[in-house]
């Protein structure tokens, strides 16, 4: 970003273990640069998402400690002004931390009470304490918790529901546009009787609707904030109605139904709803890899494979061999479910590190969730865009294989029973011939009872064919 600290210059800054050098251009104070240098881990700083939430919360806090006459007014406005640029982004390259840190994320809610405080600071007329006044009613065992929820739901709502809706849509659309077309359905991998695609869409739809239902129902959960407990869930240092005010502040800001965690205990301790939220995005992962790879199969080929379907051609598929073609969005969107679940591995550990007031690995937790919400997101909308929507299918081998599916010899069982249907199904399946024309010679049935009782179309409707 163009507003990033530079090389060279430092500054002086002090804190209560001392003094150290700072880049003369950072917005970060002492304790920011001594968390930089502590954790030269991964290079990942916290999410675009949690600095918009930190910086919502502390406009928040500021407005409601000037409500309760904790704060002076222009000390109020000046922080609500600097959190709110803090939390539309302009700022984001003085949030260096990497989210391996202290477990707590004390190191990115000093990150920002220093970046807010040198903003109000450097702009004159007021001054501001990082700790005393920016930080005023809070702790980062609250701030941060509550910072992980607050971008959960922001992005869930503006990111993930519309991308799932706009997934559905293009599936429902597909399956009715299909809805007459019948293909041989398939268990175990092998041959069973027809279904039509409209069918096979419409499931993997009502997968996509359950995933949805899955994630609104945990951010109900999600919504109840923390904030007000401060250090261990007693509210030490806070009004006792600061929880509560923050909340429908931050409801005003956001539009969300953010209210007060029912027991702050709870909220600092554990992360059981950001384990419950990545639970249900590890479903939706797992949905969209089931999808993803039914396409990868019905698209394989286009010779040797099942081929019943062309996914829209989108690059190259090989540096060696010419006009090979992949299925490289179905691709993209396995591994973004691999990487949901492994997320959701490293979330579930998360949150068992609740010790006693504190869970001791917030910045990870609040990392990984985000990270599922977003790129979960985007692989929706890349696989009805760019997969789903356009790909064509290739009927007369579709017609070939049905003709040839043995398996439907199950529509006769009511008629012929089972063994002799076994029987005719073995023939057809040695001589490799249609199982019309061996039923016609193993059966005794009229050609006309036989083309009614094998409709595949006909067959995707269920019931006794007599």
């Amino acid at each position: 970003m163009s507003n990033a600290p530079g090389p060279g210059k430092t500054r002086t800054e002090r804190d209560s273990m001392g003094e150290l050098q700072v880049p003369a251009d950072a917005l970060w104070g002492a304790q920011t640069q001594r968390a930089v240098n502590n954790f030269p881990i991964s290079g990942l700083p916290i999410p675009r998402a949690m600095i918009r939430a930190i910086g919502l919360i502390k406009a928040s806090a500021a407005a409601v400690n000037a409500d309760l006459g904790l704060l002076e007014s222009d000390k109020a406005e000046a922080i609500i002004t600097a959190a709110l640029k803090v939390a539309d982004g302009e700022f984001d390259a003085h949030f260096p931390i990497d989210i391996f840190q202290t477990g707590s994320g004390t190191s990115s809610n000093m990150n920002a009470n220093e970046v807010i405080a040198r903003l109000v600071n450097r702009e004159g007329g007021v001054e501001v304490h990082p700790n005393d006044d920016v930080n005023m009613c809070q702790s980062s065992n609250d701030v941060i918790p509550s910072a992980i929820q607050v971008s959960a739901c922001l992005v869930a709502r503006d990111e993930l529901l519309p991308a799932l809706a706009h997934l559905r849509q293009v599936l429902d659309q597909k399956a009715e546009a299909l809805a007459d077309s019948p293909k041989t359905g398939r268990t175990h991998l092998m041959d069973a009787m027809p279904v039509t695609f409209g069918q096979e869409l419409g499931s993997w739809s009502a997968q996509v609707r359950s995933g949805t239902k899955r994630v609104k129902s945990a951010l109900k959960r999600l919504r109840r904030l923390p904030q007000g407990g401060t250090a261990v869930g007693t509210g030490i240092n806070a009004h006792p109605e600061f929880g509560t005010r923050v909340a429908a502040e931050l409801k005003t800001r956001t539009g969300i139904a953010f209210k007060a965690a029912d027991n702050y205990f709870e909220g600092i301790g554990s992360q059981d709803a950001a384990v419950e939220l990545s639970g249900q995005l590890k479903t939706i992962a797992c949905s969209l890899m089931k999808i993803s790879n039914d396409l990868r199969l019905m698209n394989s080929g286009p010779l040797a494979g099942i081929g019943e379907i062309a996914l829209p051609a989108l690059q190259p598929g090989s540096s060696i061999m010419p006009g090979k073609v992949n299925p490289v969005i179905p691709e993209a969107v396995c591994m973004v479910c691999a990487q949901v679940i492994g997320n959701d591995a490293a979330i579930t550990v998360g949150g068992q590190s609740g010790n006693f007031q504190l869970n001791v690995m917030l910045p990870m937790i609040g990392y990984n969730l985000v990270q599922s919400i977003e790129i979960m997101a985007n692989a929706s909308r890349l696989l009805a865009d760019s997969a789903i929507r356009d790909f064509q299918v290739n009927e007369q081998r579709i017609k070939d294989a049905l003709d040839r599916n043995p398996i439907l010899v199950t529509a006769l069982n009511s008629v012929i029973g089972y063994d002799l249907g076994a029987a005719t199904a073995k023939q057809a399946y040695r001589e490799g011939r249609p199982i019309r024309d061996v039923a016609r010679e193993t059966t005794g049935l009229a050609d006309e009872e036989l083309d009614r009782l094998l409709d595949p179309l006909d067959l995707t409707r269920g019931g006794i064919k007599k």
